[in-house]
Parts: C-alpha cells; structure tokens; sequence
C-alpha cells in the first residue's frame, strides 16, 4: 500500500521595494547641498519636497513589509525637511539682500542729486571755493561758482583763457580759438570719492554747436584717482569753440548717479 505524498512548494521570497527610501536620500543630501547657497534655495525647497514626501512613502513600505531600509527611508525624509527649512532661509536672506541693495541705490541717488538752489548764498557770482548758485530762472552758474551736492560733492569752475594748442592738439580746428577752464573737485563728505566716471562737454556761440575738448598733454587728460574727504582734486580742460564765439556753456558730471550742472561763461 502506497501514499502518494504531495509537499507544498516553497513561496517566492518577496521582492523588497527600496527604491523610494533611496531616492529619498538621494535628494534629501542634494537638496541639504543646494540650501546652503543662497541663490539656490529655490532648488532645495523642490528638491527637499520630493525627499520628504518620497521619504515618508518608503518609511510606509517599510511597515507593510515591503521594504526593508528604514533608516534610509528615515534619512531621506529628515534631510527633506532640512532642505525645505533651508530654502526657507536662502529666500529671506535673498529677499533683504535684494531690499537693502534697492534701498542702498535709492540712497544713493537721492544723496547725489543737487542741493536746492534757493538755499545757496545769495552772491549771483562767488569766489572760487565758496558755494555759488544756480540762476534760480534756469540759467547756468558762471565762472567761479559752485554746486554742491547733498552727499557735500562742490564742483567749481574758472573764469575761462584763452589756449594756445600745439602742433599735436587733438580737437582743434584751424582758424577757431581755444579757451582752457579749471575744475575743482572737494569732497566735503566722509567716503571717498571715484573721479573715474567725471565727465565734460561744452557748446559754444548763440547757435549752441558743439564745442570740441581738446587733448594736448596733460590738458584734457581728466581726472585720476579718489579724492579723500576733505581733499580737493584739479584739472584743466580745454575746449575748440568758432572765433566769434561770445560765450561758452561748460558742463560737468561728476558721475551717472549726479545730475550734470552748467557754467555759462563769457569769452571773446
């Protein structure tokens, strides 16, 4: 007598799912890289989400069985959190540093804008040096007035010369005349000041046609350098004007946060 005995197959071992635990902590430790530089703090608040919520679906498949690294899945989702509170950090950090900047240049163009006229001494002409003001109908300074800035900037400007240029002037014109003027700069204020952007241009005559700054030398050459508070800083510049030119408008920008000022001066 015979018994045919059947014994059960065995069961498949089960597949274990990690692979959300591990792209969790994949991300999460990118994600914690990125929150470090502010600038990419967008990208480890998308970065730390996808972590966290990756993180805490393979902790899940971990109570069910179908996983078995929790301490991965755990990793990931903390280091998730990490970069979201860190992307929280670069965009506040972002956001003042964007404010204060504004602010710095709102500060700044408003300290450079000329002081109101009608607070300059009454003197329609000033000593060189002195404060001058602007004709309060919209004319021009003349010679050795000054205009002084809200950041305490004074810009003067002389009585004009004539100007013999040489054999090698640049902006001459054969048969025109020449006339040379001196800048001052002073810095009254408590920073330093750049004369790299100081500009000059001039017209001439009724008609206003341009007249051209020479280059002879050291005539036109500008200024260099900083001017330290307190200090002053001298040029002389040198403008081609038509012979019978009676008047030159010199103007003069200490920089693109300034607004350009004008000295109406009398030649010929």
């Amino acid at each position: 007598m015979s018994y045919d005995t059947q014994v059960p197959p065995a069961a498949a071992p089960q597949v274990m799912r990690n692979g959300l635990g591990t792209a969790a902590l994949i991300l999460g430790i990118i994600g914690t890289l990125s929150g470090l530089i502010p600038l990419f703090f967008w990208l480890a608040g998308i970065l730390g989400l996808i972590a966290l919520i990756l993180g805490l679906v393979g902790k899940g498949r971990v109570k069910r069985g179908e996983a078995s690294n929790k301490g991965v899945a755990l990793t990931g989702a903390i280091l998730g959190l990490a970069s979201l509170v860190l992307s929280v950090v670069g965009l506040v950090i972002t956001v003042t540093a964007v404010s204060d900047a504004v602010d710095e240049l709102d500060k700044s163009i408003k300290d450079t804008a000329p002081k109101d006229p009608s607070s300059a001494a009454p003197s329609s002409k000033a000593p060189a040096g002195d404060a001058g003001k602007a004709d309060q109908k919209g004319q021009g300074l003349e010679d050795g007035d000054s205009v002084v800035y809200d950041d305490d900037l004074k810009v003067t400007v002389s009585d004009p010369k004539p100007f013999t240029p040489g054999e090698y002037a640049v902006g001459h014109t054969k048969g025109n005349k020449a006339y040379q003027v001196t800048v001052v700069i002073e810095n009254g204020g408590k920073e330093k000041f750049d004369t790299a952007l100081v500009s000059f241009s001039a017209t001439a005559g009724t008609n206003g046609v341009t007249a051209e700054q020479i280059f002879d030398g050291k005539v036109g050459a500008g200024f260099e350098g900083t001017v330290m508070p307190g200090k002053k800083a001298t040029v002389t510049v040198a403008f081609d004007a038509p012979k019978d030119a009676k008047d030159l408008t010199v103007e003069v920008n200490p920089g693109f946060t300034y607004d350009a000022s004008q000295w109406e001066l009398k030649v010929g």
